[in-house]
């Protein structure tokens, strides 16, 4: 079965290595000309680790990411408010991993063309329809580099072309723009010493636009060198405003510098920070309404092309992996792949609706806008009954992660299906 995914980033990619592990021919169209490094930091959970894991990747995730041991949340002068084990310390089988986001697509785009041949990703082309018939479907690209159409005909076609996706829009054409909850999240990396035990994610503040965020991706490359640090730092400007169209503007030494001011934070040096960061990017942060349906025929959606979310819990890159593993054993359980594709719409679409309306209210940093509002940290039982009912929505519990059936499926012989 030939399968055309749309969109070259962690979850096409992802999605091209869980289709071709259960024997399928997927080809991937990325609109960017070439596919680099970039990006900052991103965090995959153990529910995701494990799948990439099962995918053979285990030995390269390890030598590109860190793995935290702790989550803290803290308040804006640096204190306590509530922490927890991550990864194999919370009893999970499998690690956490901070990476930086570009060298995680960089291997994974190793990964895919080594697997199903350096032809298996083709660069430059812009999507600009679909058409189906009932026994495939046709995608109509754009070649940046000269301007002429190009077709692809495939069995099936899957929407993995992020949170404004084109053929999303083609599903549905009346859809609202992305929401936007008035802040600007400012992202940047900097060569930084390690905090804190250089194992923890610090979240600090409080409620969305009043928050900072920091971990480290890279170790320091010899004793007492720096770290590579990832950081955010959420400002929050008024939702009232026009819906911001400059995603990725580089912000300023001078604004970011105004925009620390305010935090003493005693474990890092915020304007140091500031000033070691190549660059400060400013995005903002937008979710989508849930969908009552992805699948239509032999087309779906996955990762941010279905589900955007806003970023609390650190979940949306992790339910991305995990749906191109569910999206790969369906079509190999399923004969017609419009069963197959109606199957992991109703196996998958549940619950990262739900993941989105939760982190709409804060999922888990609710502990610490909790504490925000009174003046202190919530009850430890209440805090706990917060976290692990998002880790239940989410179906990320160390139970629910260790004990579920592997989504695995043997492929019959050497050849691939069809």
């Amino acid at each position: 079965m030939r399968v055309t995914v749309v969109g070259g980033g962690i979850a096409g990619l992802t999605c091209a290595l869980s289709l071709h592990a259960a024997g399928f021919a997927p080809q991937v169209f990325e609109a960017a000309r070439t596919v680099g490094a970039l990006g900052v930091g991103i965090n995959l959970l153990p529910h995701a680790v494990r799948e990439l894991t099962e995918l053979g990747l285990a030995d390269e995730l390890a030598s590109i990411g860190l793995p935290p041991h702790r989550l803290s949340y803290r308040n804006r002068a640096g204190e306590v408010v509530w922490e927890e084990p991550l990864g194999t310390a919370a009893g999970y089988h499998w690690p956490q991993y901070s990476v930086h986001r570009g060298r995680l697509q960089m291997m994974l785009l190793a990964a895919v063309r080594e697997r199903l041949g350096t032809d298996s990703v083709r660069t430059g082309l812009r999507f600009q329809r679909f058409e189906q018939t009932a026994d495939g479907v046709r995608a109509h690209f754009l070649e940046r580099t000269n301007g002429l159409p190009s077709l692809a005909d495939a069995h099936c076609l899957v929407g993995a072309d992020g949170v404004d996706s084109a053929v999303r829009a083609q599903l549905y054409p009346n859809e609202a723009p992305s929401n936007w909850n008035g802040v600007h999240m400012w992202r940047g990396v900097a060569p930084y010493p390690h905090i804190l035990d250089g194992r923890s994610i610090v979240v600090a503040g409080g409620t969305p636009g009043a928050k900072f965020v920091a971990y480290p991706v890279e170790d320091p490359a010899y004793e007492g060198g720096d770290a590579l640090m990832n950081w955010v730092l959420e400002v929050r400007r008024s939702p009232a405003l026009p819906h911001p169209d400059d995603v990725g503007r580089r912000v300023t030494a001078a604004e970011a510098h105004a925009g620390t001011a305010s935090w003493n934070l005693p474990w890092i040096d915020l304007t140091n920070l500031v000033e070691r960061s190549s660059a400060i990017l400013e995005y903002p942060m937008t979710d989508r309404d849930p969908l009552p349906r992805w699948s239509f025929g032999r087309v779906t959606l996955l990762g941010d092309a279905a589900h955007p979310m806003f970023p609390m819990g650190m979940n949306g890159g992790s339910q991305s992996v995990v749906d191109t593993r569910v999206l790969a054993w369906c079509l190999a359980r399923e004969g017609d792949p419009v069963a197959a594709l109606r199957r992991y719409d109703l196996m998958r679409r549940p619950t990262t609706n739900a993941i989105v309306l939760a982190n709409r209210n804060l999922g888990p940093e609710e502990i610490i806008a909790r504490a925000e509002d009174h003046v202190g940290p919530p009850p430890a039982d209440r805090a706990a009954e917060i976290t692990n009912g998002y880790k239940e929505l989410a179906r990320a519990t160390m139970e629910q992660v260790n004990t579920h059936p592997s989504w695995t499926v043997p492929r019959p012989d050497s050849t691939l299906r069809f």
